[in-house]
């Protein structure tokens, strides 16, 4: 899909060192799109100061991508750390008046459910984490723009920093002659996203201006097991561990997603699919 520049207003991403983030920059460089980029390092969203530095940098009718966050959230200093650095961008576009801020939160925001979780399903969050996020959208909310509260669920590809649980650090672990020691025997099911498709989502959305809120999913749930065993035919070398499973099983053991509106508002998408990611080794070498 090609693009004309000449029908965009400037672009800035805030949280431009992010793993998503990278992901989107490069993802508009394909299409010879150059977003102004700030990072952390060239302003410090936590300090008061970074309001008046925005406030120089930002133009009117920008088009915000806001990405940076610390995360997960694992306790309330980084909650009020990360409400702290969103109260301070809200206030400097207030003055500055965006054309669209496009968020990137989590679906973390959702309750637990037996069902498919969709964009309308309840937003009682269970964790920190999720709470972060929701207030945040509650705040942008403020603003007079266009708004999209992006939702991504659990995101996968190279590069990740966080080597959370899951394909990412199974493969790292993999790669290294490491034994996967599971949470009980991994038989959770959770949904995955790869993060070039969630980065697809952002271009397109800015691209043809996509407001509210949108889920991104997959749509596929597979369990922490599955993935281990798929990962093993690519490493037949791996050894897989089931252990005691200390507390809950997160999220009732499943949480899946309804992805018919992301297929509506983005028929052009054509998703990875974790199954035939992990058979490509060449794609996550040295992950």
């Amino acid at each position: 899909m090609i693009f004309k520049k000449n029908n965009l207003t400037r672009i800035v991403i805030l949280g431009s060192n992010s793993f998503i983030g990278m992901s989107v920059i490069k993802k508009f460089h394909t299409h010879n799109i150059k977003p102004l980029l700030i990072s952390r390092k060239l302003v410090d969203f936590e300090s008061k100061k970074s309001i008046y530095k925005l406030k120089k940098i930002l133009k009117k009718d920008d088009v915000i991508i806001f990405i940076a966050a610390l995360a997960p959230v694992k306790n309330i200093e980084m909650l009020n750390q990360n409400l702290l650095m969103c109260k301070n961008v809200v206030e400097a576009l207030q003055f500055t008046k965006p054309k669209h801020i496009i968020y990137i939160s989590s679906d973390a925001v959702y309750s637990d459910s037996k069902k498919k979780i969709d964009e309308k399903s309840n937003t009682i969050p269970t964790s920190l984490h999720g709470f972060m996020h929701l207030i945040r959208e509650t705040m942008f909310n403020e603003l007079n723009c266009l708004k999209s509260f992006i939702r991504p669920t659990l995101v996968y590809g190279s590069s990740d920093p966080h080597n959370g649980y899951g394909p990412n650090k199974f493969i790292r672990f993999a790669q290294k002659n490491k034994k996967i020691i599971l949470f009980g025997r991994g038989e959770e099911k959770r949904d995955h996203i790869h993060v070039e498709d969630l980065a697809e989502i952002v271009l397109l959305t800015t691209i043809k201006k996509i407001t509210g809120i949108i889920n991104a999913v997959s749509g596929d749930v597979t369990s922490f097991y599955e993935i281990a065993k798929n990962i093993k035919k690519v490493y037949p070398q791996l050894i897989i561990k089931t252990s005691k499973r200390v507390g809950p099983m997160p999220h009732n053991g499943y949480r899946a997603f309804n992805n018919s509106l992301l297929k509506k508002k983005f028929s052009s998408l054509s998703m990875v699919k974790l199954s035939n990611w992990i058979k490509k080794k060449d794609r996550y070498r040295n992950i």
